[in-house]
């Protein structure tokens, strides 16, 4: 259990995407010190913001984006010391609560109606986090392997309690080796733990970024139990999961800990899981990815 929980610590931890593409229009009259956001497609598009995972910057969005942007507005958020960005006001405080407070400072300051939510990882849990407390201007969710509770995926009766000292074991390790000395060391770890690290491990090779964002990122990611919020949520939400048909995958196995992980949604809900994918769907797959994302935006 112990070392299982452990591999969990570096699941949260999304893939690099490359380098950030340039803005296609000026970016909106807005000012944050905890996220930069940057916007492209037609002013009067529908809007769809995407939202990065840990240790990845608005560039792990930029292939979907693309697809998307010559007939939707698209919003791309970046949290503050994720990869090359300045940390800001996120070098003290908590991560996850700050961003969403000012994800939503954003959308009602543009003025943003029925807006479609797309989140990767740590992301996927902001937009949770968003959907829940703007159930009025969200119309559509969809998470892309993140869970409300991570630890969840390993044993469902995982307590944040019990989960606590394994995060600060994490939180430790990111402030003294940082992300590219503690990816060498999780290569390690994923060997000893066979097939179960070698899914939990490949997800490694991120943007990087300042230390002390990571650390209490990847803290917040392990402790926050967000299931007790997901009644709020009124918009259909769509679930996006890698999955492999070889039974010695351990990715074989989640199906049902991804739904006994959303159990207390009461708004509709959809699983789309995509073969031969680990935790950076959209990278790993993309054809399928972007038919998965059609069908969430009804296409």
């Amino acid at each position: 259990m112990i070392r299982l929980l452990l591999a969990l610590l570096f699941l949260a931890l999304s893939a690099a995407a490359g380098a950030g593409a340039q803005a296609q229009q000026p970016p909106a009259p807005f000012r944050s010190d905890r996220i930069l956001v940057e916007t492209r497609g037609p002013a009067n598009g529908p809007d769809i913001l995407f939202i990065p995972g840990l240790g990845s910057t608005a560039s792990a969005w930029r292939s979907t984006a693309s697809q998307l942007q010559n007939r939707y507005r698209v919003h791309l958020i970046t949290l503050r010391g994720f990869g090359q960005t300045d940390i800001g006001a996120n070098a003290s405080g908590g991560l996850e609560g700050p961003a969403t407070t000012e994800i939503l400072r954003y959308i009602r300051q543009q003025n943003l109606q029925r807006i479609s939510v797309v989140g990767h990882s740590m992301g996927g849990q902001l937009a949770l986090r968003v959907a829940a407390a703007s159930p009025d201007r969200v119309s559509r969710v969809m998470v892309v392997d993140a869970a409300p509770f991570f630890p969840a995926l390993i044993d469902e009766r995982a307590t944040s309690a019990e989960v606590e000292p394994i995060a600060r074991i994490g939180y430790q390790a990111l402030m003294l080796f940082g992300d590219q000395a503690l990816q060498s060391q999780a290569a390690r770890m994923g060997g000893d733990l066979g097939a179960a690290g070698d899914v939990l491990f490949r997800s490694l090779g991120l943007q990087g970024g300042d230390r002390r964002v990571l650390a209490q990122g990847l803290y917040e990611v392990m402790t926050v139990d967000l299931r007790p919020r997901l009644p709020a949520i009124r918009a259909p939400v769509t679930l996006v999961y890698g999955w492999s048909a070889d039974s010695n995958n351990p990715r074989n196995r989640l199906d049902a800990l991804w739904r006994a992980s959303f159990r207390t949604l009461t708004s509709p809900i959809r699983y789309e899981r995509i073969e031969g994918a680990e935790h950076q769907v959209m990278i790993e797959q993309p054809a399928r990815f972007m038919q998965a994302m059609n069908r969430f935006l009804g296409e």
